[in-house]
């Protein structure tokens, strides 16, 4: 009973300076809209990144020469794959479904009067079925076309765009380099990858071409494979290392010249990354949680100076020192925990806009948004202590006397 009248009288006395208890949460308001919006952009992005990943293929492995470490290219001097490796993986590795050379070089390519720089994959026809990527328009690669060593190509969005416009690119010349393809589709749109590239940007066509008119010689750079199911991606991984490292003369206890990739590995290191990002910037907004807490504090000591002959009339009535305490300790309470409901809806507020914005998904962390309503509950406790404790320590007569 003597929390809920202590209460209503820590209610009326900021109630009486309105504008001033609402510009004393400013503070609060801020930091803890500032970490929900900062924590919620990092859920958004790491979502993104997930999701893209995702979406090159779950049961998607890439093999490529030289060891790697985290994000970094391969070491140089490694030798490339070539396509007897190929043949071996399709044959010894039966917890590989599909096996896919790519090789990519920045090629100029010509279509009428139009022109520009783009690149050039060469690859098996499976690597549609690997990346779970197919024709918006005409028709893909196919097995004859790598047996003969066919002169065609699909193209992706932009270059239909740049270089065709409005016109119909199916069965169209295209000169790539020195030789001249015919269009035969047009792959559907993914737009930009999660490192900003244009995934639309290039031209695909069988790697036997490639290999003759490209790039001259047979040897592979990278090999995108499948597994046969997403629960046998290790047993996929081990089976193409023990082949790899018997192939390439690889000694026991030598480490590999060669790496092995999956995508959950990627998607673990983009996770740390946009973490380790996310708590930085969380951790730079929750500083105005701090300097909120010093307003509220500095507030609050005026409001004791200002109040001391009220708090003398209090204690000359009857009430005790731990009234006096309870009172300002109650006000500071109120005042950051208003704070943190504003601050709470301004962020739930501001994150679906910043969503918008930046084309992020919407990922609302709901931990966050207690943490950052409970520590501004707690920055009115610590901040209000001091306060109260000058205030509850006042003697009456001196209080009583003061001007």
């Amino acid at each position: 009973m003597r929390l809920v009248t202590t209460t209503k009288l820590a209610l009326t006395a900021l109630m009486r300076a309105k504008l001033r208890s609402l510009l004393t949460t400013l503070g609060v308001v801020i930091g803890v809209a500032a970490v929900i919006i900062m924590q919620s952009m990092g859920a958004g992005a790491t979502a993104l990144v997930t999701g893209e990943l995702s979406g090159m293929g779950s049961n998607m492995l890439m093999l490529v020469p030289g060891a790697t470490q985290g994000m970094g290219g391969a070491s140089l001097g490694a030798p490339l794959f070539t396509p007897d490796d190929v043949d071996a993986i399709r044959r010894e590795c039966p917890a590989i479904k599909y096996v896919s050379i790519m090789n990519v070089r920045s090629v100029r390519v010509v279509a009428g009067d139009e022109n520009r720089s783009t690149n050039v994959y060469g690859v098996s026809p499976v690597y549609f079925d690997i990346r779970q990527w197919y024709p918006a328009m005409g028709r893909i690669l196919t097995d004859e076309d790598d047996r003969q060593g066919a002169e065609v190509c699909v193209i992706g969005e932009t270059n239909r765009i740049e270089l065709f416009g409005s016109v119909d690119p199916l069965g169209a010349e295209l000169r790539v380099h020195e030789m001249v393809c015919r269009v035969i589709g047009v792959l559907e749109p993914k737009g930009a990858s999660t490192f900003g590239q244009d995934q639309d940007d290039l031209v695909l066509m069988p790697a036997s071409t490639y290999a003759r008119r490209i790039m001259g010689d047979d040897r592979i750079g990278v090999m995108m494979l499948s597994a046969v199911a997403e629960d046998r991606i290790d047993e996929a991984k081990a089976q193409v290392e023990s082949l790899l490292r018997q192939r390439r003369r690889v000694l026991a206890g030598e480490d590999d010249d060669f790496t092995v990739r999956d995508m959950r590995e990627l998607i673990a290191i983009m996770g740390r990354i946009t973490g380790v990002l996310t708590s930085l910037l969380a951790g730079v907004a929750a500083i105005s949680l701090l300097v909120g807490g010093i307003g509220i504090m500095n507030i609050m000591l005026v409001s004791v100076t200002e109040r001391t002959r009220e708090i003398g009339i209090r204690l000359a009535v009857g009430a005790r020192t731990r009234d006096i305490l309870a009172q300002f300790l109650v006000e500071a309470i109120v005042l950051s925990l208003l704070g943190g409901l504003i601050g709470l809806i301004i962020g739930v507020a501001g994150s679906f806009a910043a969503s918008r914005m930046l084309d992020l998904p919407l990922a609302l962390p709901h931990q966050a948004a207690v943490l950052a309503v409970g520590v501004s509950v707690l920055v009115g406790v610590l901040f209000g202590v001091f306060p109260a404790r000058k205030a509850a320590r006042l003697r009456p007569i001196e209080a009583l006397r003061f001007e």
